[in-house]
């Protein structure tokens, strides 16, 4: 069984901020509960899933929302390994990096330290992305997903999927 990471770290990061919006809490009052000082930035990462999270630091984040941490990979596995695959839009790192568009700036140090962590697994520059990771990117980015997509598109050329 192959695993997405791409996926499984999105998906993590959608049920840890399901977790965290049904307790009421802002990130900060969030990072309030944890025993680690974590930075806002960092939990906005791992809540979108560009960023991959520890074992500890899940059990520290799960411990602070009353949230066992078997419970909630669960959820994560189940969603991972059963959910039919939604539309991806293949998008080109390097064109993102590339760019100077203003709004797309987060997604130019998204793009950067993706290049950098593929580096060292000589992986393509190109990868797909589903809706619901374009949706969290366009929010990044102040963008409707409507938008984002166009952008996107315009920098990858017309045969962008």
């Amino acid at each position: 069984m192959q695993i997405d990471v791409v996926t499984y770290q999105r998906i993590l990061g959608e049920e840890i901020r399901k977790l965290r919006k049904r307790r009421g809490w802002t990130r900060k009052e969030l990072n309030q509960h944890l025993q680690s000082d974590i930075s806002l930035q960092t939990l906005a990462t791992y809540e979108l899933g560009t960023r991959q999270c520890s074992v500890i630091r899940l059990v520290e984040i799960c411990l602070a929302l009353g949230e066992l941490p078997h419970e909630l990979l669960a959820r994560v596995h189940e969603r991972v390994f059963t959910e039919t695959p939604t539309d991806r839009v293949r998008i080109d790192l390097l064109a993102i990096v590339r760019d100077q568009q203003e709004e797309l700036l987060p997604l130019r140090r998204w793009a950067r330290d993706r290049l950098a962590h593929q580096e060292s697994f000589h992986a393509t520059t190109e990868i797909q992305l589903d809706i619901g990771a374009l949706e969290q990117m366009a929010q990044l980015c102040g963008l409707d997903t409507v938008e984002l997509i166009s952008k996107l598109r315009r920098l990858d050329g017309p045969d962008l999927n």
